[in-house]
């Protein structure tokens, strides 16, 4: 695999994942308790044997370069081997990453400097488990310029996706981004389902690098590989689909574009069932991340029933401390402490957040370094939540964040103006 250099793409905003992302980048959002959403790519490279990784940031970036540094410095650079975070130096332009294709085009001398036959591009953001020797011999098999990882989804959630039509020979012929009508196109092998792409892209060197230049010349183009260059390729070089081999070996495959706060919290929920559908625990293929800082987590309090410090399919990590506290089928990451008498039911609770005696939180994620006061009440009446200024979304799903009223902010307020206004 020393034939791939690989770009991870990891520099967007999250403006759907606001407010969570008002101060951190969506790859670093908590995923799982103790790992962050970047961890589940790097580890699918990593797992896959790629050893020369450049991560291009830009959204907020010094978390997540730091997660980079001190977590996944686990190469050899006497090797020839890196995971390197890129910030954006504005080399070829004036502005910063105008798209996809745009953020690898102004890394396009570090592709050239490294030679490597093969370049796969990938993004930072998705839950998955991929082995991507297995797409690089298909690329070598089919003869490939370009191969495009997709997945199976239903009709109804084409619009949320890339949708690609192929021949029986798995070459695409036809990419529609984000397709608005109600007749997207259909599986070649399954009519019933659409193939999706899932922003994973494998292009032999030479002709991204060709791609790359064409697009920077077009002032018509949005600099998007899905909706820009992809489509270009397909009248002249020979653009194939990888039908994606999901390595959590479960009997659905399991891919998530967790782009909105319903996703990413579907995603996490996928996580407590009593079998995971997607599965931390398979040896074979492991979630790497930071080693932990914390002491390990503490259930205390069972005097008779009257209050008992329990956790029921749940993911608890380190330094947490369930004092009397009830939680069900909820996700707390580093340094959460449940005090007496609480009910936390079907929550994501950020790294240190503190929930006050008598509350009751149900079926909402709650911002990092947040303390709620004795007797709070999240997910019981969706007007009252709306009225404390916390963040409800169509399906009922409640976010509370620094700017919700009642809340304690633990952490230390950023001077700039308040963008999570925007969105109360």
């Amino acid at each position: 695999m020393e034939r791939i250099l690989t770009i991870l793409l990891a520099g967007g905003v999250g403006e759907r994942l606001a407010p969570l992302t008002v101060e951190e980048p969506k790859p670093m959002m908590p995923f799982g308790g103790i790992y962050r959403l970047i961890d589940v790519t790097l580890s699918n490279c990593v797992n896959s044997g790629l050893t020369k990784i450049l991560v291009v940031t830009q959204h907020k970036a010094l978390s997540l370069n730091r997660h980079i540094r001190e977590a996944w410095n686990i190469l050899s650079p006497e090797l020839g081997q890196f995971i390197e975070a890129v910030p954006p130096t504005r080399r070829l332009s004036d502005t910063w990453y105008l798209g996809t294709a745009d953020a690898v085009y102004q890394n396009i001398q570090s592709i050239e400097e490294e030679g490597a036959p093969y370049t796969l591009v990938l993004s930072a953001d998705h839950i998955y488990k991929m082995n991507y020797q297995h797409m690089l011999e298909w690329h070598i098999e089919r003869c490939a310029d370009v191969s495009v990882a997709t997945t199976q989804v239903a009709p109804e959630e084409a619009p949320r996706f890339g949708i690609v039509g192929m021949d029986e020979s798995f070459r695409i012929h036809a990419f529609e981004e984000k397709p608005g009508h109600d007749q997207p196109l259909r599986s070649r092998f399954n009519p019933s389902v659409c193939s999706a792409s899932m922003g994973v892209y494998l292009f032999s060197t030479a002709v991204l690098l060709e791609a790359l230049l064409a697009d920077a010349e077009d002032l018509e183009s949005a600099h998007d590989f899905g909706r820009d260059v992809l489509p270009k390729l397909l009248s002249r070089q020979r653009v194939v689909a990888y039908d994606f081999i999901d390595e959590n070996r479960k009997e659905i495959r399991y891919w998530r574009d967790v782009g909105t706060l319903d996703a990413y919290y579907e995603a996490n929920m996928d996580l407590v069932a009593v079998t995971p559908i997607f599965n931390l625990y398979n040896p074979d293929w492991p979630i790497r991340t930071a080693p932990s800082r914390h002491p390990p987590a503490k259930f205390v309090f069972a005097d008779e029933g009257r209050r008992m410090g329990i956790a029921l399919d749940s993911l608890v990590s380190h330094g947490c401390i369930v004092s009397g506290g009830r939680v069900v089928h909820s996700v707390l990451s580093p340094n959460v402490r449940v005090n007496s008498h609480c009910i936390v039911e079907n929550c994501v609770l950020f790294p240190n957040v503190v929930v006050g005696r008598y509350s009751r939180i149900r079926r909402a994620i709650i911002d990092q370094n947040i303390r709620l006061p004795e007797s709070t009440e999240i997910g019981v009446d969706s007007a009252t939540d709306i009225r404390a200024g916390h963040i409800v979304t169509d399906s009922g799903l409640v976010v509370v964040h620094r700017e919700s009223a009642g809340v304690e902010y633990l952490g230390r307020r950023s001077t700039r103006v308040k963008a999570v206004e925007a969105f109360t």
